[in-house]
């Protein structure tokens, strides 16, 4: 363990901290000068920011590379997309405690995610996306942003902050817009410098314990690209911004779905390609990882301490899939047998079961 990996080490965690810190900050004073929720500005500009890393990764390949660029977006895309509620909402809701769910999210936003979900499978079937597929999903992303900003201030205009009328936001009102959106800047900045930092010393340390480049890559790697958001959620849980938390996480997942893969497919030079693994397994499960969102989510509109327990060990159990079968290792179909025929099962009848104790509760509640 070298110096600098030690260097990188303390120095990307502490960057991770005061870059959640900074874009928290930013982002709900954002939200307070403009009577927008946080909530909503966690669908938005939270998410945006955090999902920026995957998007000029992204992007970059396609400009950089020659006939096979293009197959680590979707790669970052769904990877992203189930570190993203597996492991941060997971770990969020673990930690930080309930996490509170808006009802918006359950009866919009989530639905959205996982239509878009089904679309990007749909649009893979043939092996590839194309331009005209990425200029689609662009659009949708507009529409939804737009529509999603244009109804919260309708909806809002009851509860909008004056801040020249209320003494309690003297300090806000007097304090320049452009220091609020620096640090929004400044905390995206560290969030993807801390992430880099932490990979880069995360990966030389597993090298020399001697872990395989592969397991160092569907691994650290692999978790490095989500850090910012992890680190985000997860402190916005233990700040008390537990709907920023839920908001950042599944607004993520719809700007990876329309922005970094609708980008990149309509700034490629060639299709998409998508890998035929990609389809079988890895897109499905992220739809399953959407789709159990919803009785989760619907269980009391909050996402309980042992729900984010449960997210969390089904990404290890994710992960360690990935190693058993790209390592080719002898116990990969044992293990896959007792995940699809028993575990994933009995999790689903659960969820099942709570979805629907929640939804009677809510309407004899009425």
């Amino acid at each position: 363990m070298t110096p600098l990996s030690i260097v990188l080490l303390v120095g990307g965690v502490i960057a991770l901290v005061l870059g959640a810190e900074a874009l928290i900050r930013g982002a709900t004073r954002i939200a307070a000068r403009t009577g927008l929720s946080t909530v909503v500005i966690g669908l938005t500009v939270v998410a945006f920011g955090t999902s920026a890393p995957e998007l000029a990764v992204s992007v970059g390949d396609v400009v950089r590379g020659g006939d096979e660029a293009g197959g680590i977006a979707l790669g970052n895309v769904v990877g992203s997309n189930i570190a993203n509620v597996l492991l941060a909402l997971g770990i969020s809701a673990a930690v930080g405690g309930s996490l509170v769910v808006a009802r918006r999210i359950i009866r919009i936003d989530v639905p959205i995610m996982i239509g878009a979900s089904v679309l990007v499978l749909l649009m893979s079937l043939n092996g590839e996306i194309d331009r005209l597929e990425g200029f689609s999903l662009v659009t949708l992303l507009v529409v939804y942003v737009t529509w999603t900003v244009v109804s919260a201030r309708q909806g809002n205009n009851d509860i909008r902050l004056d801040l020249n009328d209320d003494p309690s936001n003297e300090a806000l009102a007097e304090a320049p817009v452009w220091k609020d959106l620096g640090f929004i800047a400044a905390g995206l900045a560290l969030l993807v410098g801390g992430s880099q930092a932490l990979v880069s010393a995360a990966t030389d340390i597993a090298a020399e314990l001697g872990v395989s480049d592969l397991v160092i890559g569907l691994t650290v790697v692999a978790i490095g690209t989500s850090l910012p958001e992890v680190a985000t959620s997860v402190l916005a849980a233990l700040r008390g911004e537990r709907d920023l938390a839920v908001g950042n996480a599944i607004g993520s997942n719809l700007f990876n779905l329309l922005a970094v893969l609708g980008v990149t497919a309509s700034v490629s030079p060639n299709v998409i390609p998508v890998a035929h693994g990609a389809i079988q397994v890895d897109i499905p499960v992220m739809i399953a990882v959407a789709v159990a969102c919803v009785p989760i989510f619907a269980n009391g509109h909050v996402l309980a301490r042992w729900e984010g327990a449960l997210f969390f060990l089904f990404y290890i159990g994710y992960i360690t899939w990935l190693i058993l079968d790209a390592a080719d290792h002898s116990v990969r179909t044992d293990y896959g047998n007792a995940m699809l025929y028993f575990v994933i099962p009995i999790t689903a009848l659960t969820l099942t079961v709570i979805g629907v104790r929640s939804q009677r509760k809510e309407l004899s509640a009425r």
